[in-house]
C-alpha cells in the first residue's frame, strides 16, 4: 500500500475540523435527547402501575391510559324574593404531565337563564361573551389550537350543559365561573330550591332508517335519528361499586324570602342554618363537601299565610319588564265534581330499579286508592316493550282494582325506556267528546331519555282532551322533560326523590287533580298591546300560581288575571304602579320567552327554521345561552408551547344515588327477547350504550376512550433526517479537508 504525506499544517487543519464536526455532533445528539426526553414527559399517557390514588383512567384503543381531569365545584346561590342567582365555580385539575382538554357534561335547572362565563387565572378575570353558537365554537377551536387558556360552554338541552376548557397545563388547575338566574317554584304554599349535581345516564333510542322508493330512479334511504346529538349526552360514569365518588361539591344559600319564614328544610343533604332575622337565612353543608350524586332540594314556607300575589319589575337599557305571581283562593268544590278517566303509565325500565322502582308502585298504588266508584282507569307499564293492563278503561271497583294492585306490585325494572310507545297508548281515548269526565294520564318515570323532542311532539299530536300529570322519581330525574311534557299536557310536575316523600306528595297531586280548575285564564295590562309570555295561560289546579312576564317600552296602569272556577267568574287586578324592584326580570323574560318559542315549534305553530331564528335574536338581545347560543372566553396569552401536544379528555360522572350501575350498563342483563323489528333495534342500540361503558372506569378496569392521534412520530423524524445531513456534511467536510490541494 502507497503512502502519502500530507502538506505542511494540513495535519492541524484536519484535526481542527473533526473536533468542530465531533462538537457539533455532540449538540445535536444532546438536543436529540432532550426533545425526545421533554417529549417523553409531555405525553400525558400512564400505566395503571403508576397510580399511587383512585384515580380514574381512561384507556385508549392504542392500550395507553390518560388520567382523567379531577374537578370540583362550589355552588353558591342568593335568594331574593321570587328570583335566585347562583354562581358555581368550577375547578379543572389537570393530574398528568402534558396538555389536556378538559370537558366536562354537567346539569342546570330548566329554568336556569345562564348569562355569565368568566376564567380566573392568577389575579386576572377574563370575562366572557355570548356569541352565536357557531361563532363561538370557531372562537374556541382557534384559541385551543394557538395554546391559549379558553372556555366554550354549550347548551346540549335546557337542563344539561358543556363546559369545555382547553389547554389546562401539566398538574395546573383552571378555575372557571358560570352564573344563572332563575325563577323559585312555588306550588301550595311551599318554595322550592333545587340545585341538580349529575345527568343521569340517558336511555337513547336507535334511529329508524326509512327505505325510500324513487321508482324508476332507483332506491334511496334517509336515516331519522331522534337522538342525533347522542355522543354529546353520555359522558363517562363511574361504576360506583369499584369506584370512589368524583366531583366534590360545596354549596351553600343566602336566603331572604320577602317574608317572615316558618319552616326551612333541606330534604336530602344536612346543612346548617343561621338565623338572621324573620326572612333571612343563611346555610350551608354541615360538612366540607359533598359528592355529586344526586340533587340538593330546599323548601321553606311563610309564617302565617302565605302570600296570594307577588309584583316586581325592573328597567333594563330603557325597557321595563314584569315579573307577576297569581295564586287562586283555594274553594270548596263548586258542584258536582266530575267523575274521571285516569290512566296510570308506571316506568319499570333498568333505570328505576332499586329505591326508584319502589317509590314509582308506591306512587301508583296510592293513586289507585284515591279513586271512587264513579271513576274509570287503566294502567300501561313500560320498558323496552309495554303492556296495557286493560282492553279500555274499567270502572273502579274493587275486582279490577285488585288486578290493578297485583299487576303493579309484581312489576321489576329491567331493560331499555321506549317511552314514546307507551305514552301513545295512553293517549288513546275511546270517548274523545265526553265532556262530562276528567280524562287524566298520570306518568310516573325518572325521564332518563335523550329523545326529548319526539316525546314533546307525540303530546302535541295526541293530547286531545287530556290531560298529563309528570310524577318525576329518584335523585336526579330529568326536570326538563317532566316541565315541558306538563305544560304542553296542561298538567303538572310533581317530584319524589325519597319514598318517604311518596305520600305526602301524591296526596297533594291527587287533592290538586280533584279539585275545581281555574280555566279559561287570560291576562291584560290595562287593554293595552303589551305582549305577555306565556301568551297562552295554562289551566291551573288547586295550590298553583300563574307565573307571566310581561316586556314593554314603559309598563304602566293594571295587570288584570280573569278566570273561571267551576262556573264562578274569579279576577284579580294588580296595579304594576305597586310593583317592588326586582334584579334578574329581563333575563328570566327572554329564558321564557325562548322556551315559549321552542314549545310553539315542537306544534308546528311555526316552522324549525323561524324558531331558530328568533330564539337567536332574543337570545343575542339578552346575552343568554340557548340552543342557538354559547358562551365562550379565551385568555389571549398563549401557554401551551407549539409543539406540546393536547389531549380531550370527558370530566367522568357519577352514577345518580339510588341507581343501579349493572341494572343500567351491565352486560349480564336477561333483557326480553325482541318481538319485533324496532324492538329489535332498540336492543341492538342498547348493548352499544353498554358496550361503551361495560368497561369500569377505574385503574383496575380502565374504561376504553377513543384519543386523538397527537403523538405522532413527524417531529421525531424530520430531526433524525436533519441529524442525517448534518452528519454527511460532516463527512463532505472531512473528505475535503483530506484531499490535497493541487499545486
Amino acid at each position: 500500500m502507497q503512502s502519502r504525506t500530507l502538506p505542511g499544517g494540513a495535519e492541524s487543519r484536519i484535526k481542527s475540523h473533526i473536533d468542530s464536526i465531533v462538537a457539533w455532533l455532540l449538540l445535536a445528539v444532546l438536543a436529540f435527547a432532550a426533545f425526545i426526553g421533554s417529549a417523553g414527559a409531555a405525553t400525558p399517557f400512564v400505566t395503571p402501575n403508576d397510580m399511587t390514588s383512585g384515580s380514574l383512567l381512561l384507556k385508549s384503543r392504542e392500550g395507553k391510559y390518560l388520567e382523567a381531569p379531577r374537578l370540583g365545584a362550589d355552588y353558591t346561590v342568593t335568594i331574593s324574593g321570587p328570583t335566585g342567582r347562583t354562581i358555581i365555580t368550577q375547578r379543572f385539575t389537570n393530574p398528568a404531565n402534558g396538555w389536556v382538554e378538559g370537558v366536562y357534561v354537567f346539569p342546570l335547572p330548566e329554568s336556569a337563564a345562564v348569562d355569565t362565563l368568566k376564567i380566573v387565572a392568577g389575579n386576572r378575570v377574563i370575562v366572557g361573551e355570548v356569541k352565536e353558537k357557531q361563532e363561538a365554537k370557531v372562537i374556541y377551536e382557534q384559541a385551543k389550537a394557538a395554546g391559549q387558556t379558553a372556555s366554550l360552554l354549550e347548551q346540549e338541552r335546557p337542563n344539561i350543559f358543556t363546559n369545555s376548557v382547553a389547554n389546562i397545563g401539566p398538574h395546573e388547575t383552571v378555575v372557571v365561573q358560570i352564573e344563572y338566574q332563575e325563577t323559585i317554584h312555588q306550588s301550595n304554599g311551599t318554595y322550592s330550591l333545587r340545585v341538580p349535581l349529575v345527568v343521569a345516564p340517558r336511555y337513547n333510542p336507535a334511529p329508524l332508517v326509512q327505505t325510500v322508493d324513487f321508482g324508476s330512479n332507483g332506491y334511496g334511504s334517509t336515516v331519522n335519528d331522534p337522538v342525533p346529538d347522542r355522543d354529546r349526552i353520555s359522558p363517562p360514569v363511574l361504576d360506583p361499586r369499584k369506584n370512589e365518588p368524583v366531583n366534590p361539591v360545596t354549596i351553600s344559600v343566602d336566603l331572604s324570602a320577602g317574608f317572615a319564614l316558618a319552616d326551612v328544610t333541606s330534604h336530602h343533604h344536612t346543612v346548617k342554618i343561621d338565623t338572621i332575622d324573620d326572612s333571612h337565612r343563611k346555610l350551608a353543608l354541615d360538612g366540607a363537601e359533598i359528592p355529586a350524586d344526586r340533587d340538593f332540594e330546599l323548601t321553606w314556607t311563610a309564617k302565617g299565610t302565605a302570600p296570594q300575589v307577588g309584583l316586581f319589575r325592573e328597567t333594563v337599557q330603557g325597557k321595563d319588564y314584569l315579573l307577576a305571581t297569581v295564586t287562586p283562593p283555594s274553594v270548596a268544590a263548586v258542584g258536582p265534581v266530575k267523575p274521571r278517566e285516569t290512566v296510570f303509565v308506571i316506568d319499570n325500565s333498568g333505570s328505576m330499579d332499586g329505591p326508584s322502582m319502589q317509590q314509582a308502585k308506591d306512587a301508583l298504588l296510592q293513586g289507585l286508592d284515591t279513586l271512587k266508584p264513579q271513576d274509570r282507569f287503566n294502567v300501561v307499564r313500560f320498558d323496552d316493550t309495554f303492556d296495557v293492563l286493560f282492553r279500555d278503561a274499567v270502572p273502579a271497583n274493587a275486582e279490577y282494582l285488585n288486578q290493578a294492585r297485583a299487576f303493579v306490585s309484581a312489576l321489576q325494572a329491567n331493560g331499555g325506556t321506549e317511552m314514546v310507545p307507551a305514552l301513545k297508548a295512553a293517549l288513546i281515548d275511546g270517548n274523545a267528546n265526553d265532556a262530562g269526565t276528567l280524562r287524566q294520564v298520570v306518568f310516573i318515570t325518572d325521564g332518563a331519555i335523550g329523545n326529548e323532542q319526539e316525546l314533546f311532539a307525540t303530546i302535541g299530536q295526541g293530547r286531545g282532551r287530556s290531560r298529563i300529570f309528570m310524577v318525576g322519581i329518584g335523585s336526579a330525574p330529568n326536570t326538563y322533560l317532566m316541565t315541558r311534557a306538563a305544560e304542553m299536557g296542561r298538567g303538572t310536575f310533581t317530584l319524589i326523590s325519597e319514598v318517604d316523600q311518596v305520600k305526602s306528595r301524591m296526596e297533594e297531586l291527587f287533592t290538586k287533580i280533584g279539585q275545581p280548575v281555574v280555566t279559561g285564564l287570560a291576562a291584560t295590562i290595562d287593554g293595552s298591546a303589551t305582549a305577555l309570555t306565556p301568551s297562552q295561560l295554562p289551566d291551573l289546579y288547586r295550590g298553583e300560581p300563574v307565573l307571566m312576564m310581561a316586556e314593554a317600552p314603559s309598563l304602566k296602569g293594571t295587570l288584570k288575571v280573569d278566570g273561571m272556577i267551576g262556573d264562578t267568574p274569579w279576577s284579580v287586578s294588580l296595579p304594576v304602579s305597586a310593583a317592588a324592584q326586582g334584579k334578574g326580570i329581563s333575563k328570566l323574560w327572554a329564558h321564557r320567552k325562548v322556551a315559549e318559542i321552542e314549545t310553539a315549534a315542537t306544534l308546528n305553530q311555526i316552522t324549525m327554521e323561524d324558531a331558530n331564528r328568533q330564539v337567536l335574536a332574543v337570545a343575542l338581545t339578552h346575552q343568554i345561552v340557548s340552543s342557538q347560543t354559547s358562551l365562550i372566553a379565551v385568555d389571549k396569552s398563549p401557554k401551551r408551547p407549539a409543539n406540546q401536544p393536547l389531549t380531550r379528555a370527558e370530566v367522568p360522572l357519577n352514577l345518580p344515588a339510588g341507581w343501579n350501575f349493572e341494572k343500567v350498563f351491565g352486560k349480564d342483563i336477561p333483557l326480553p327477547a325482541p318481538q319485533s323489528p324496532k324492538e329489535r333495534d332498540a336492543m341492538a342500540d342498547a348493548y352499544v350504550q353498554l358496550a361503551v361503558a361495560e368497561a369500569p372506569v377505574s385503574a383496575s378496569a380502565p374504561q376504553q376512550v377513543a384519543l386523538p392521534q397527537t403523538a405522532t412520530p413527524a417531529g421525531l423524524l424530520a430531526i433524525l433526517g436533519g441529524l442525517m445531513a448534518l452528519l454527511a456534511l460532516a463527512f463532505h467536510l472531512l473528505a475535503r479537508a483530506m484531499t490535497p490541494k493541487a499545486a
